[in-house]
């Protein structure tokens, strides 16, 4: 199975000239593969890890969410 999906990996990125998104595209891979579970969130003060899961909490409540379709409408102009 990673097989195939390392052969469409590499397939796509040959047909890819554009420096810039080949640049990202590594930084994003190189930096998920050589970091450790928990490393983002060991980053966090203390204050940013209660905001967290502050925000989780209140994600739980329905009346505190937006619709897909709310979020589309208000924000069409960067969609």
């Amino acid at each position: 199975m990673a097989t195939s999906i390392k052969q469409k990996l590499h397939d796509l990125i040959e047909k890819i000239d554009n420096e810039s998104l080949l640049s990202q595209v590594y930084e994003l891979i190189y930096k998920k593969n050589t970091s450790n579970e928990g490393d983002l969130w060991n980053k966090l003060t203390p204050d940013q890890q209660n905001e967290v899961l502050l925000s989780l909490e209140e994600s739980n409540d329905p009346n505190n969410l937006i619709s897909h379709e709310d979020v589309k409408r208000n924000h069409k102009k960067w969609l």
